[in-house]
């Protein structure tokens, strides 16, 4: 991965329209370890000490639950910086029962968790190996979906604790409609496709990561009710770049701010 100060891309903000918002303060920050850092008019925002990037809840209490697949959100991805601190976050949620968890992988590139929030936006929540060990086929990325050993995950932390301030918002995943005009969309945006023999789906990338956008077609071109909880904006920071707002393929807003 390049380093840091030689990004010239970085997810920095997402925000989600939610129609309970205590009980989504109550998974976010009461248990991952958000903090409340702005309430404006529907609009909480939240984040970690760190600021690495921030998640505001538009608050919209007649708003109808998304139905799951349907085009939009698949995942919202949150990197932490090493096994420890991802296990740590997963004995949190293993000691409080959390109901909603889905499952594990490894993905040769990185080994990841996944659940979804209270009113069903998908997360993940996953580490990076370090680049020399990704596999590669040829010159293309491998990733594959392989089993992840929880328990030997969880061996790594005593103690659960939330998200470290070092957390970032490392992909984001999405169902679409078609793959050929997604992937045009975020090419535009300087990505790369990086694996394209994933079935059913595409990963993109920008400073030689594995993946920074996700895109599938396993919602089946499903669409959710109008003003439905979910995915609303999500905010991509770009090198050489003017601000500017976008929509992508399935109409979320895609807010362009400098690097």
């Amino acid at each position: 991965m390049t380093h840091d100060s030689h990004k010239t891309l970085a997810l920095t903000a997402l925000t989600l329209r939610v129609q309970n918002l205590e009980r989504q303060l109550a998974f976010y920050g009461d248990l991952l370890g958000l903090e409340v850092v702005q309430r404006q008019g529907p609009q909480t925002e939240l984040a970690l000490p760190g600021r690495h990037f921030t998640l505001t809840l538009q608050h919209e209490p007649s708003a109808p639950l998304r139905p799951q697949p349907t085009l939009g959100l698949y995942h919202f991805a949150l990197l932490l910086p090493s096994r420890v601190a991802l296990a740590a976050v997963f004995r949190r949620l293993v000691e409080a029962r959390y109901p909603h968890f889905q499952g594990a992988s490894d993905h040769g590139v990185s080994e990841a968790l996944y659940l979804a929030d209270p009113e069903g936006n998908g997360i993940e929540l996953y580490r990076d190996r370090p680049r020399a060990e990704w596999p590669f086929r040829g010159d293309r990325l491998a990733m594959v979906s392989e089993r992840l050993e929880l328990e030997a995950l969880l061996a790594e932390a005593k103690a659960g604790r939330g998200l470290v301030p070092q957390t970032t918002l490392g992909h984001i995943h999405l169902h679409v409609g078609d793959l050929d005009k997604a992937q045009a969309f975020f090419q535009g945006l300087g990505m790369e496709l990086t694996q394209g023999d994933y079935p059913g789906a595409r990963f993109l990338a920008a400073d030689g990561y594995h993946h920074h956008i996700g895109i599938n077609l396993w919602a089946r071109g499903r669409t959710a009710p109008a003003h439905s909880t979910g995915l609303l904006a999500y905010e991509i920071a770009l090198q050489n770049r003017p601000p500017q707002t976008l929509t992508d393929p399935n109409g979320a807003w895609v807010q362009i701010v400098p690097l």
